[in-house]
């Protein structure tokens, strides 16, 4: 499981292969959406050309056959304008949500790798990726479409004006990449100033995201006011960069109406000049006036199109980075034995661990003392499987397999660690507990709210299991998120459970349940074939194991049962018996 590169790693990370794959997944509807907004714009475009021939070859000679057959003409591409904009509008906008719905689920299903994956952002700051990241990027499908279309009316109009004076369709012809050229020029920073409100926006969600997870014991140790104070200051900062974002912005599009607009009134002030020197009939006068009036809208989304693709670069190259990171864990090819598995830590070193060695049998309960609480951590995360092996030196081997060899998936399903601080996820009670094991009966899943005292959780509410829990267990007290999460762990029935510290938020009686719980479902009922190890100081818990191991110094410095230990070791019985 040593660590390793994504296979887009070692590439620059600009988000073309995000946007690339955006347009790739949609190559069957997006041409198709493109092609009927195409015929909408040109058809707009007529409208003006075909009233100027109503009034050239119908009004003027007065024939009411003509009238017949451009009134049908007229009529026709009012129907082809409401058909072609109702479905091509409709099929952009599916295929943009889509598109973002996709862009969204690789995200979440990159950042729940069981591998893991390199990130340095915080968690809000991956929420507004992607969220907000997502659907800018998919928004790219619409401006291109909605580009594209433009250009077709545009090009049709053009060509119409050069019909009817070459001079009028050569000034539009030059004037146009003139002033998108210009426009063109400015797309850079707009690219870059979207960059940085994303990622300001992004550090002021994760610094909200911290302080409501964190918010009592903020205001346990009255820190309401500092952590006001940061907030406040990253959310000027996000906010100074909106503002920076948003005033490019506006630069940009009032340069592009006004260029736009210019040109409008030189078109039209040029064919009325033309009308008066009986150079054009009236009625290509009205052509040309309706023109220079409809031009600024395919124009204004010509000059629009650089400035959403560089907003849409702009987060692809957020999606990007979180897309491409490194794993952190390499899947192995070995497979762990079936029926019991005993535990063995060989040699282990990581951080202020020095060397540990343990072997716990298949069966089981020992209990872990840390008399410095940085050790216990450490050994923690090691079981936990999210560390690369070339983080630390020894081995950690579930059933004489490496488990570092083992497939990340399957490791977790044999050696679970449940950590000290638990989340409980947006849902009801029922859904945390079968969270690692959806399958699960009923019987099991009552088993365990028993063992884990989480019984009078959810008795206490009207709907049971179905009683809804907020976001991170919010709505839940500390020993009530503590007390689910611990019957979470019970029902995945792993073969190796370690738990850290999972009484420290109840009271003792509470805790004296617990105790006598998690060893009548894992140790006392049926084959002993399950292992237990927990990282406690907790008396309760120590009584109830089979040995307790104790380290310090970050060794292995004595192992024997709670009793033995209570009454012949002096640092046992002041940290345990205090």
């Amino acid at each position: 499981m040593s660590s390793t590169r994504a296979p887009s790693a070692g590439r620059s990370r600009d988000g073309q292969g995000v946007l690339r794959r955006v347009f790739r997944r949609n190559r069957g509807l997006f041409p198709l959406g493109t092609l009927l907004l195409c015929v909408y714009q040109v058809a707009e475009t007529l409208i003006p050309i075909a009233i100027g021939l109503i009034i050239d070859r119908v009004i003027s000679p007065a024939d009411e056959d003509a009238l017949i057959q451009y009134g049908a003409f007229l009529i026709g591409l009012f129907i082809v304008i409401v058909v072609t904009w109702r479905f091509g509008s409709r099929i952009v906008k599916r295929v943009v949500e889509n598109e973002a719905h996709r862009l969204r689920v690789e995200v979440a299903t990159r950042i729940l790798d069981p591998r893991g994956v390199r990130l340095r952002s915080r968690v809000g700051a991956l929420l507004t990726v992607s969220t907000q990241g997502a659907e800018n990027a998919a928004s790219v499908l619409s401006v291109v479409a909605r580009g594209v279309a433009a250009l077709a009316a545009a090009i049709v109009a053009i060509g119409a004006l050069l019909y009817i004076n070459l001079t009028l369709g050569l000034v539009v012809i030059v004037a146009t990449p003139l002033i998108l050229g210009g426009l063109q020029r400015v797309s850079p920073t707009i690219t870059q100033r979207a960059s940085a409100q994303n990622s300001a926006a992004g550090w002021a969600s994760a610094l909200a995201t911290d302080l409501v997870s964190g918010l009592r014991p903020l205001r346990g140790i009255g820190g309401e006011d500092m952590a006001a104070h940061r907030y406040r200051t990253q959310s000027r900062i996000a906010l100074r960069a909106a503002v920076r974002s948003a005033r490019i912005n506006g630069l940009y599009t009032s340069a592009s109406y006004t260029a736009n607009g210019v040109l409008a009134v030189v078109v039209a002030g040029y064919g009325g000049y033309l009308a008066l020197a009986g150079e054009i009939s009236p009625g290509e006068l009205i052509a040309v006036v309706g023109l220079s009036q409809f031009l600024p809208g395919p124009l204004g989304a010509l000059a629009a199109m650089p400035r959403g693709i560089a907003i849409g670069r702009a987060s692809s190259q957020r999606l990007d980075r979180i897309l491409g990171a490194e794993f952190i864990l390499t899947p192995g090819p070995l497979s762990l034995p079936k029926g019991r598995r005993d535990l063995e830590i060989a040699s282990v070193s990581y951080k202020t661990l020095k060397g540990v060695s343990l072997k716990v049998e298949a069966g089981e309960l020992i209990g872990v003392l840390s008399y410095d609480p940085n050790d216990a951590d450490a050994l923690v995360a090691v079981l936990s499987g999210r560390l690369p092996v070339d983080e630390y030196r020894g081995r950690v081997l579930v059933g004489g397999v490496p488990i570092a060899e083992v497939a990340p998936e399957h490791a977790q399903r044999a050696l679970l660690v449940e950590p000290h601080r638990t989340d409980l996820f947006t849902g009801t009670i029922g859904s945390n507990v079968r969270a690692g094991r959806p399958e699960a009966l009923d019987e099991q899943v009552e088993v365990a709210l028993d063992a884990s005292a989480a019984r009078d959780v959810v008795t206490m509410h009207e709907e049971g299991l179905e009683h809804p829990v907020t976001d991170r267990g919010e709505s839940l007290s500390g020993g009530q998120r503590q007390r689910v999460a611990l019957a979470r762990a019970l029902v995945a029935a792993p073969s190796v459970l370690v738990l850290h510290d999972p009484t420290t938020a109840v009271d003792a009686v509470t805790e004296q349940t617990i105790a006598q719980g998690i060893a009548e479902l894992r140790h006392r009922s049926g084959p002993r074939v399950q292992s237990t190890i927990i990282v406690t100081s907790s008396p309760a818990l120590l009584s109830f194991c089979d040995h307790v191991v104790v380290l310090e110094d970050g060794q292995v410095a004595r192992v024997s049962t709670h009793e033995h230990l209570a009454a012949t070791d002096e640092n046992y019985r002041r940290v345990v018996l205090r």
